[in-house]
């Protein structure tokens, strides 16, 4: 039995317990453990260059200051932490890593002592990456425009060492001011490359040829140049990771070139065009001076901004100015400037029949401005951020959100963020009461009037009777907004009264006047004011949506995004709510 016991048991003396002990083959890990080394084998060993090519370009990009221009005081990472590990770390894959930097890399430093590196390197590698430096830029540059001008896309080609090709298409876009927007490269001749993109080619209003090569060396590079200085910093899921690559084919391409300049309009050359326009059949029922005062800023934005013509509107262009530039550039009462929709469709349909655009391209332009008019007429009625304060606030509200790891006092803060509309105004926001005001009726459609009258007459009335003038005036506002943004509202079969019980829901929600610590009104004393029953809250999703509040997203809750229809003492409550949360 004893024996049985001891079968198969080995006699050698025993470890100590506390010894290390490895299983069989286990081994420390290694340089080869790590992802970024196994994408490179596996690029390595692909039979498409691509691959490798893409790999150490995002390793180059990630390390580019230019990726994060506002970032500076961070502490980066440097090309030279992920060159070094490549450098002692003799290895197929990183000789063939090395190989390409060496081309992608303007160090000079850097690149001899990569090349140092490679000359005592004896890896064998692929055919493509063994003369890799002497790979081939194609001698024709294709550019593909639009009659419009939102946008140019240059089409560049390299063929390797082995006869392979990439191809590069880069997309500069003109109405954030002449910038690279994207880029990605294709494994197929420029040729091929050519003829897929001229298939998209529906019309005569796009073209598709050769460019002078020179020149559209020199508009990309300041096109790139541009970029990288905008904030947030245009990214898609190529760009800018493919960056150095762009510039590596650039670089091969003939220098000298000189990009073009947009064109300088003088005074006389806006007022001789003002002139021209209000004396044609589109704008001759226009010359008045609040139409003309418009047009001059019109005429700003079409020089200044975007593609710099102000002959030539797509639905780019008017979502620009409809949706950001004007509420944003243009400082004046909302009556004067609720004029500018009426105002831009004569314009357009002006300007594309004196340069010749088509009239699907106008109607595409004047449909946009259909569909922009009420989000416009709402922002203009609304407290908005202006100039280099309105930047300010969105690089300030961007930098806020980026941490997740958020503590109880950022969550509440963020709470407060939704209710006035951001950080940057949640920091400047001041306790004034609001002020007796007029209701705004300006870019409210005549045939709703009536209907808008009777909603007005029962929350004044309301006002008047149960709360104050402040609360009269933000419910004026919120109706105002409402009426102008979405008119549909006022033309279905439903009760008026019903409606403006709605509208006073929603402001006292706001404010906290029902069902808060402030006021001994409930929402069912408030209701019955109205004569109605039951919840309004169905009834007030079409007023929020167009004040620019989507209600699924309430839970609960009644945050308006704006602080000019929240009384001057629902704004202290903030304020010392706010101080508070900094505080802890």
């Amino acid at each position: 039995m004893a024996g049985k016991r001891h079968q198969g048991r080995s006699h050698e003396p025993r470890r100590p317990r506390h010894a290390a002990r490895r299983p069989t083959g286990q081994r420390h890990a290694g340089p080869e453990d790590l992802p970024l080394f196994q994408e490179l084998r596996r690029a390595v060993r692909s039979d498409e260059p691509l691959e490798l090519l893409a790999i150490v370009s995002g390793i180059v990009a990630v390390t580019d200051p230019r990726t994060h221009p506002f970032e500076r005081d961070k502490p980066q990472l440097q090309l030279a932490d992920l060159v070094e590990p490549f450098v002692g770390t003799r290895y197929a894959e990183t000789t063939a890593a090395l190989t390409v930097l060496a081309s992608l890399i303007t160090d000079e430093l850097m690149v001899r002592r990569i090349r140092r590196e490679l000359e005592s390197r004896k890896h064998p590698m692929p055919s493509w990456l063994e003369r890799f430096n002497e790979a081939i830029v194609e001698p024709d540059v294709w550019l593909m425009t639009h009659v419009l001008g939102d946008g140019d896309d240059y089409l560049f080609g390299v063929t390797l060492p082995s006869g392979q090709p990439v191809s590069a298409l880069v997309y500069v876009d003109h109405n954030l001011g002449t910038v690279v927007k994207d880029a990605f490269l294709v494994p197929e001749t420029l040729e091929d490359l050519v003829i897929k993109l001229g298939g998209f080619i529906d019309g005569p209003e796009q073209s598709l040829q050769r460019t002078d090569v020179a020149t559209a060396r020199a508009v990309v590079e300041d096109a790139i140049h541009h970029g990288s200085l905008l904030y947030p910093p245009l990214e898609s899921e190529t760009w800018p990771t493919c960056r150095p690559l762009v510039e590596w084919i650039l670089r091969m391409l003939p220098a000298g070139g000189v990009a073009p300049t947009p064109r300088e309009w003088t005074e006389a050359e806006t007022r001789a065009l003002a002139d021209d326009f209000f004396s044609s059949e589109w704008g001759a029922t226009l010359n008045r001076p609040d139409e003309r005062a418009l047009l001059d800023s019109l005429l700003w934005f079409g020089t200044s901004y975007a593609t710099g013509d102000p002959f030539r509107w797509s639905i780019v262009t008017v979502e620009m100015l409809l949706a950001d530039w004007f509420p944003r550039k243009v400082v004046a009462p909302p009556e004067h400037l609720a004029k500018l929709p009426d105002l831009l469709r004569a314009w357009i349909q002006y300007s594309h029949e004196l340069v010749g655009i088509s009239t699907s391209l106008t109607r595409d332009a004047l449909v946009a401005v259909e569909r922009y008019e009420p989000e416009y007429q709402r922002d203009i009625r609304s407290a908005r951020l202006q100039g280099p304060e309105a930047l300010l606030a969105g690089m300030f509200d961007a930098q806020t959100y980026e941490d997740d790891d958020r503590s109880i006092a950022e969550i509440m803060l963020e709470g407060l963020d939704r209710a006035v509309g951001g950080r940057y105004i949640l920091q400047t926001l001041d306790d004034e009461p609001l002020p007796d005001e007029a209701f705004e009726w300006s870019g409210i459609p005549e045939d709703i009037q009536p209907v808008v009258r009777q909603v007005l007459d029962d929350c004044d009335r309301c006002a008047d009777e149960l709360l104050d003038v402040e609360h009269r005036t933000s419910m004026r506002r919120f109706l105002s907004r409402a009426a102008a943004a979405d008119p549909a509202i006022f033309r279905r079969k439903a009760s008026p009264r019903r409606g403006a019980a709605a509208v006073a829901w929603v402001i006292c929600r706001a404010n906290g006047t029902v069902g808060g610590h402030r006021s001994g009104l409930s929402v069912q004393d408030l209701l019955a004011w109205f004569g109605v029953s039951g919840s309004v809250s169905q009834r007030a999703e079409p007023f929020l949506r167009a004040n620019g509040v989507d209600p699924r997203t309430l839970y609960g809750a009644m945050y308006l995004g704006v602080p000019d229809l929240l009384t001057g003492t629902s704004r202290a409550d903030i304020t010392e709510s706010r101080d508070r949360w900094i505080g802890a």
